[in-house]
């Protein structure tokens, strides 16, 4: 099936990225939950991610990825790119619903630094 919107995320220098430090510090269990949400909304489309409550809007260019394992939610913030192409700032647990000041603050810093480097 192809996809209908593609997930990136923006690495360092060094090719390394938050993003996947933040995987790869998940229990195996909420990994898996959270790359398959990727994935869902790759095949699915955004509109899909919205009524399924996969993504939901933050602030004007700012989205995120939601994916409940257990008690926690991960999450993946994004931001749209060019084309069908959508990067991923970072990611972090929360129980709640409401997403931290500090997160989003985070994630427009990490936009403000891509668009200069690209």
């Amino acid at each position: 099936m192809s996809k209908l919107v593609e997930f990136d995320w923006i690495k360092r220098n060094d090719g390394t990225s938050e993003f996947e430090d933040f995987l790869n510090a998940l229990p195996e269990k909420d990994c898996a939950k959270l790359l398959a949400t990727i994935e869902n909304v790759e095949t699915e489309g955004i509109a899909v991610a919205i009524k399924m409550k996969w993504v939901r809007k933050l602030e004007k260019d700012l989205f995120e990825i939601r994916s409940k394992q257990g008690s926690d939610i991960q999450r993946a913030l994004y931001f749209h790119n060019i084309g069908k192409e959508y990067m991923i700032t970072h990611g972090f647990s929360k129980k709640t619903d409401k997403t931290p000041k500090q997160e989003i603050n985070h994630a427009k810093m990490m936009m403000k630094k891509y668009g200069e480097i690209r």
